[in-house]
């Protein structure tokens, strides 16, 4: 088993030389500052969301970020969206991929959707995460729900356990695409009457819950609740689609 370090500091300001680092994976870290200096190597990988990156002396920021909107054109309608018509547009996207993308995705057979590809999500655990993200910012934070979570709700790798049983989340359970899709059709449902009934003056209104108790203590507003969700369903489908591909290629040589 590959050693595995989780919520530490002790590589803050390290000076990693001479060092064999193949297969190394960094995940859900900050890596502010960060040099890979003199290194060599192939299939180097990064994801996430830098502000810069600059791959020898070549500042790629803007060509990554416009290569990804000219892909994922609903990244943009997801990201830019200011006013209600605008979220009503982005959500009209949102679903109109996530249909064709399901359909795709009912093609292949079910223990395809629970397999990973390179250690990232599963399909199911993708709707899962989405569930959550919906539970959380429009479920708890825009509509003060009395029992906003749905305990197939996935969060994001940075939630503490103990915070997630407190949620009435089941990390551990093994559902069905189907036993996914049925809440997870219907906090999209609920999202498309937000969007629907939204007004500009909705839009920055003051929301008097935070998403979860683990998140910061700050004001959030309807604005900044349903770009999040926009963006994680937006971002959440480029994996998707990404991984489908992989997984539809195995099908075809098993």
């Amino acid at each position: 088993m590959p050693a595995e370090y989780t919520q530490g500091d002790q590589f803050r300001g390290a000076r990693i030389h001479l060092c064999d680092l193949s297969g190394l994976e960094i995940r859900d870290c900050d890596v502010t500052g960060l040099k890979i200096v003199d290194c060599y190597g192939g299939n180097v990988s990064l994801g996430g969301g830098f502000e810069r990156v600059v791959v020898n002396d070549v500042d790629v920021t803007a060509y990554v970020e416009a290569e990804l909107d000219r892909l994922h054109p609903n990244r943009v309608l997801a990201r830019e969206a200011t006013s209600a018509a605008e979220y009503r547009a982005a959500w009209d996207a949102i679903e109109k991929q996530w249909e064709e993308t399901l359909d795709r995705a009912r093609r292949l057979p079910e223990a395809k959707l629970h397999e990973q590809v390179d250690g990232e999500w599963s399909f199911v655990e993708t709707q899962r995460h989405l569930l959550m993200a919906s539970d959380a910012w429009i479920g708890n934070a825009v509509l003060e729900e009395d029992a906003p979570y749905h305990p197939l709700g996935l969060p994001g790798g940075g939630m503490p356990a103990e915070a997630s049983a407190k949620l009435g989340l089941t990390l551990d359970a093994t559902p069905t695409l189907d036993e996914v899709l049925a809440p997870r059709l219907a906090r999209m449902a609920t999202i498309r009457r937000v969007v629907v009934e939204l007004t500009e003056a909705e839009l920055d209104r003051v929301c008097g819950r935070k998403p979860a108790d683990p998140y910061p203590d700050r004001e959030y507003v309807v604005r900044r609740c349903l770009t999040v969700v926009c963006k994680e369903e937006a971002e959440h489908h480029r994996y998707a689609v990404r991984d489908l591909t992989v997984l539809e290629a195995g099908a075809r040589t098993e």
